[in-house]
């Protein structure tokens, strides 16, 4: 039999059928710059908010300021990223779901070289650019200053205790004199704890058998409150130390009532 008289007797085929196009994506032509503008309204929306809200106390040190910054730029660089992520995430856990009774696979989706290259390069840049940021400000602010005052900040279950080592005084309060540099030597007698006042908004834990160091310097009158940021035990909510930052001659005043009494008790 020949080829033309095979044809006639099977006749003519039928075109392929087109394929049918999942009803989940049926009418999507842009899904990822509709996602993408969703993220994007929300995003200002969430950079706004987080920027309205007042994260910390009035500032009482010179680098707060530049802490705070900081922090918005963190905050600006951070909420973008999530929202749209979130966004993505959600639209499409919502508009690409499988309806009732539909036990079908999902359309099948390849990956995409260029996607993933963006993906990958701009958070490394962002990430690498704030760490920089981050280094220089944390250097600046603990750079050594002249005549700034040591103190030996001590830890323990659950109290603060402070040294003066150059003038020979400890105490149960810390007393700070306004407008000079301060470097605390912060130590623990047992756990982890963790030294922060919010007001000067630099903190350090205190490690056993380490020495960590911080230093700034308070610009503004006022008692503030040591707080223990180092979940320490069954006493840490009350792990709390008064701070005072006075005038110099107050303090120097201080420091002579206190080395008085010392003499006095021994």
């Amino acid at each position: 039999m020949t080829d033309s008289e095979r044809d006639r007797e099977t006749g003519p085929v039928a075109p392929a059928a087109a394929p049918e196009e999942d009803p989940r994506i049926e009418g999507e032509k842009h899904p990822i710059g509709r996602m993408i503008g969703i993220g994007l309204v929300a995003s200002v929306i969430g950079v706004a908010l987080t920027l309205w809200i007042d994260w910390f106390p009035t500032d009482a040190s010179t680098g707060a300021s530049d802490i705070d910054t900081l922090y918005d730029v963190l905050l600006i660089a951070s909420v973008p990223i999530f929202v749209l992520v979130m966004a993505v995430a959600l639209y499409s856990v919502y508009k690409f779901r499988a309806r009732a009774g539909d036990m079908r696979d999902g359309a099948p989706i390849h990956g995409n070289t260029r996607l993933e290259i963006i993906w990958v390069t701009i958070p490394f840049i962002m990430v690498s650019a704030l760490s920089i940021y981050g280094w220089i400000v944390l250097d600046d602010l603990e750079a050594k200053q002249p005549d700034q005052l040591v103190v030996n900040v001590t830890g323990e279950q659950f109290t603060w205790s402070f040294g003066y080592p150059g003038e020979r005084v400890r105490a149960n309060t810390l007393m700070l004199p306004k407008d000079r540099p301060v470097e605390f030597r912060i130590h623990t007698k047992d756990v982890i704890h963790s030294f922060w006042v919010p007001e000067f908004r630099l903190k350090s834990d205190a490690v056993p058998g380490l020495t960590t160091k911080v230093r700034l310097t308070p610009n503004r009158l006022g008692r503030y409150q040591v707080v223990c940021t180092e979940l320490c035990g069954i006493g840490h909510s009350t792990m709390r130390q008064l701070v005072r930052v006075v005038e110099p001659p107050v303090f120097d005043e201080w420091l002579t009532r206190v080395r008085d009494r010392a003499g006095e008790a021994g």
